[in-house]
């Protein structure tokens, strides 16, 4: 069992030509309401890219949704992809996640992100969850939900002996001792560079002094430029498929699902990061976040020409 702990979000998207400079208006199109939230794409990714593995893989999902229309929405979503969402809980009178996403004509983009009830998962809700923490092989968490209750997970994940992999993202300041209990620590470049202090494109500096705070194993992820990886056995770097980006949102959550997936089906590190990166190359010629997010039988083989087949 994989098990997720981290943010549900309702994603309000909404395309632009370009960014807006500071007092401009400008005329979008397109908007639509797509889930999201880093803690509900990435057990989507796990799910859907564990879809056909043998013996199955299950999901679930440690959360916090408020009592509104989005909730109920965010809710069955993941329940319509099996997702176990036993140990999401109602906080009442109080909003869901939002993110306010704008995406450009380039597919980049720019999030801002109200937590509502995201920002209530508390310690409490992690020892509520601990005995479907215990089924699991491997917990993931993100920086999305407040750190106190993110840190606590952790060490009880690494407690009972569970692979630990986290996501830091957004960027904070991460104690030596907190590092020390993740086995994989998986942030793109900018994060590495904030973590690390580094300066940013760096990524073997950032790799190397992440890796000096004890870190196991850390994976940056560098868009199109690809992977860069520094295991026990040292570095390695995975090229990126070229493809016709879209929408980026989601990109990193979509490879984590799929490093995840392939670790939980007891394939190997870099079997695993191949699995993330055909993932993650897919899924930016969709649009949206969870929308984005293959499932394993529709990704081409490795060795495709990833550009000729462009779903957008």
């Amino acid at each position: 069992m994989i098990v997720v702990i981290g943010s549900i979000n309702m994603d309000l998207v909404l395309r632009v030509p370009r960014m807006p400079g500071a007092g401009e208006t400008l005329t979008g199109s397109a908007f639509r309401t797509i889930p999201g939230g880093k803690g509900a794409n990435q057990a989507v990714a796990c799910a859907r890219l564990s879809a056909g593995s043998f013996p199955a893989v299950k999901v679930a999902l440690v959360g916090c949704l408020g009592d509104d229309a989005f909730g109920d929405i965010l809710r069955a979503a993941l329940v319509a992809e099996n997702i176990d969402v036993s140990q999401i809980s109602t906080m009442p009178g109080v909003a869901s996640g939002i993110a306010s996403i704008l995406v450009d004509a380039d597919g980049q983009n720019s999030i801002v992100i109200a937590g509502g009830a995201n920002d209530l998962l508390a310690p409490s809700h992690i020892d509520a969850a601990r005995d479907l923490i215990a089924q699991a092989r491997i917990v993931v968490l993100q920086l999305e939900s407040p750190l106190a209750t993110v840190e606590y997970a952790i060490n009880v994940a690494h407690a009972l002996g569970k692979i630990v992999v986290l996501n830091p993202a957004p960027a904070a300041h991460l104690p030596a001792a907190l590092l020390a209990s993740v086995d994989y620590l998986i942030p793109n470049e900018i994060e590495a560079a904030m973590l690390a202090g580094t300066a940013l494109g760096d990524v073997v500096a950032a790799s190397a002094a992440l890796r000096a705070q004890a870190c196991r194993n850390v994976l940056v992820t560098r868009g199109a430029k690809g992977v860069h990886a520094s295991l026990a056995d040292g570095m390695h770097s995975f090229a990126a498929h070229s493809v016709i980006a879209v929408d980026t949102t989601a990109a990193g959550d979509t490879f984590i699902g799929g490093f995840v997936a392939a670790l939980a089906a007891s394939e190997s590190v870099e079997e695993g990061i191949v699995l993330g990166q055909r993932a993650a190359a897919w899924s930016v010629t969709r649009h949206g976040a969870q929308t984005s997010i293959p499932y394993r039988h529709e990704l081409p083989d490795a060795n495709a020409d990833f550009s000729r087949l462009s779903t957008h």
